[in-house]
């Protein structure tokens, strides 16, 4: 399936590269770089480019592109897939994944990339699985290996690849055994100048870290699991016991690990949890325009905001921002004219208020259209879908 994997940086430079099948040359990454050009972000890099001979898979992950080169037709879903599960083992490898530290565990990688795909196939994606394989890197273990000549592979191979659990690696004892899951939750609105949704949506994911003795066996309930759509499990999730019942049965790696992603379409009600009072209003005479923008709790259900930021666009007739903050502080960028407002935490009792005048380029003519305003925000210990857990254990 996957014959060459290409690591490139920021800049453009190939900086590592893996082959299974056969050599392919670094020539055929010139198709990647036209497409890279054409394209005003990294990010939108299409993300399977054609050649004459080869398809060209790509992911952007930490400031680099992994490049993958399938020369018969694959589902690409499943290489974008693998390549990810790549970039998280580096993640849970190195504790980042950046080109210096790649290069400084230069070896460690290609050990890894051997043990991950067998002939150009996925094998062995697992961390519980690898790290019993292939030992994380630490500075003693390096100093010996240099010494004796030794490698992190291990002499043997785990237990958990060769049965039907191969994500969790067998013989794990505790001496206190718990589990937590994080259910996070980002909402993705459109709201127009009257305060009325447009449109709203939730991305979900649900983390986990599990640290239980032997083979347990978890099942997780949903308060309104009808309310989930596209929803992607962990191999461990028994898929057809999702589908009968709606419940998350699964058998857990060992470790921290992604259970699922779902998704909240509009057709459901999603509950804002702040609203916004904005005027911003530009003057036909004289270079001048007023803002004022008000930001107030609306469905937090006790929970206090934190991380509130407001992010303004502004039209590129706007030179300078004069601007007074009640609470927070306000950044304007000449060069973007990206106007920043960085709240920290709602305070309900004082409703936080910027407000002031913006200075407009002389003879330039009035912005037809205000510009819109995006709001960043986090809350602890909440889940806007309503969508609780219910944990039972076997």
């Amino acid at each position: 399936m996957i014959h060459s994997l290409f690591l490139i940086n920021h800049s453009g430079d190939i900086f590592l590269e893996k082959h299974w099948k056969s050599v392919i040359s670094r020539s055929v990454c010139d198709y990647f770089f036209e497409a890279k050009e054409k394209a005003a972000e990294p990010e939108n890099v299409a993300p399977v480019l054609q050649t004459p001979h080869h398809y060209l898979i790509t992911i952007y992950r930490g400031k680099l592109f992994f490049l993958s080169v399938v020369q018969t037709e694959a589902p690409p879903l499943f290489v974008i897939e693998f390549l990810h599960r790549v970039a998280d083992i580096f993640q849970d490898y190195f504790g980042e994944c950046s080109e210096s530290v790649i290069k400084d565990n230069v070896v460690t990688v290609y050990e890894l990339l051997e043990e991950m795909l067998d002939n150009g196939f996925p094998l062995a994606t697992e961390s519980n699985v690898l790290k019993e394989m292939i030992r994380p890197p630490t500075i003693l273990r390096s100093v010996v290996n240099t010494l004796t000549g030794g490698s992190n592979v291990g002499d043997t191979l785990p237990t958990g690849q060769l049965s039907n659990i191969p994500w969790r690696r067998a013989g794990v004892k505790y001496t206190n055994n718990e589990a937590y899951f994080d259910v996070i939750e980002e909402i993705d609105a459109i709201v127009d100048k009257s305060g009325t949704t447009v449109c709203a949506e939730i991305q979900g994911v649900i983390e986990a870290c599990v640290r239980l003795t032997g083979m347990p066996d978890l099942t997780l309930s949903f308060m309104n699991p009808r309310l989930l759509d596209d929803v992607s499990f962990h191999p461990c999730v028994r898929f057809k016991r999702w589908e009968s019942e709606r419940a998350l049965s699964f058998i857990p790696p060992d470790g921290n690990f992604t259970l699922m992603n779902y998704h909240v379409s509009s057709q459901n009600l999603v509950a804002l949890p702040v609203y916004v009072k904005q005027s911003i209003s530009f003057f036909d005479s004289g270079p001048c325009g007023r803002l004022d923008i008000t930001v107030g709790p609306k469905q937090t259900m006790g929970k206090t905001v934190e991380a509130l930021m407001v992010t303004i666009h502004m039209p590129k007739a706007v030179l300078s921002a004069n601007l007074t903050a009640t609470q927070g502080s306000y950044t304007y960028d000449l060069a973007t004219k990206v106007l920043v407002w960085d709240i920290g935490k709602l305070n309900p009792q004082k409703l936080p208020n910027l407000k002031g005048s913006l200075s407009l380029q002389a003879g330039a003519p009035k912005p037809e259209d205000n510009p819109s305003l995006n709001i960043d925000l986090k809350i602890q210990q909440m889940a806007i879908s309503g969508s609780l857990l219910f944990i039972r254990t076997f």
